[in-house]
């Protein structure tokens, strides 16, 4: 027999927007990781993060375990690389601890869309070979504006595009001079310029965008109030398709 490493979606910060087979394989799991931003000098920064403050309204604290990831470092590899090792080894060390049981890493969203346990399940395939790795889907950031924020994703035949605008605004820009919705992700540091890119494709009215989604702090405005300075780094953008067919149009 061997452990299982499950990567469960907990959502965008709602508490209660969490399947139930999420919650009930956090409370069966021996351990439940989840990620921590490194503070400078690559220690736990000990700011809770939105997985940690879901899984908790679920699960007791004494089987949460913090795991340190260096998880907005994309200036220096090696430091970056350094907080990989040490965050794949801890959690081999708890795979080891339990080698019949499971050990759950919680992450906000979906586990395969742009998710630290991506990274994470790689590095345990090297450090214990023959870990079960199994994922349970979450509901994305997306998702939660589009429903607070009465946008439509896709109808008919539209596609859907999902751009994390750390790639750059050109990215953006490519994709919303394309057909269908346009989702953007990560782009609270280039408010300004995703502004400027919804402007120059005509893309800027009925397009939202929002922040802490779920969270007291939440914020959801219209895409023409973008200022120029930086928002949230976690902030989304939807930009929906346009649509003048009428009901049915796209189909």
């Amino acid at each position: 027999m061997s452990g299982r490493l499950v990567g469960i979606g907990v959502g965008p910060g709602d508490p209660e927007l969490i399947t139930v087979k999420g919650v009930r394989l956090l409370r069966e799991a021996d351990v439940v990781v989840v990620p921590v931003m490194a503070a400078a000098d690559g220690t736990d920064g000990g700011e809770p993060g939105r997985a940690e403050a879901t899984v908790l309204h679920h699960v007791g604290a004494e089987k949460v375990r913090r795991v340190v990831f260096a998880l907005n470092e994309r200036a220096d590899r090696a430091r970056r690389e350094a907080a990989w090792d040490a965050a794949g080894e801890r959690v081999a060390g708890l795979l080891r601890a339990h080698p019949y049981g499971s050990v759950a890493f919680a992450t906000i969203g979906d586990p395969n869309v742009y998710s630290t346990f991506t990274y994470l399940a790689q590095t345990i395939g090297e450090l214990v070979p023959g870990t079960v790795v199994e994922t349970v889907p979450g509901i994305t950031a997306m998702q939660d504006l589009a429903a607070r924020g009465g946008a439509v994703l896709a109808e008919g035949t539209e596609p859907l595009t999902l751009v994390p605008v750390t790639a750059g605004a050109s990215v953006l820009k490519d994709a919303l001079d394309g057909p269908g919705t346009v989702v953007a992700y990560k782009f609270g540091r280039l408010a300004g310029e995703v502004a400027t890119a919804l402007r120059e494709t005509g893309r800027t009215q009925g397009a939202v965008w929002g922040s802490a989604l779920g969270l007291p702090e939440e914020s959801i405005r219209p895409a023409s109030e973008l200022e120029q300075g930086t928002l949230p780094y976690l902030s989304t953008l939807i930009a929906p398709a346009r649509r003048d067919g009428g009901r049915g149009g796209k189909l």
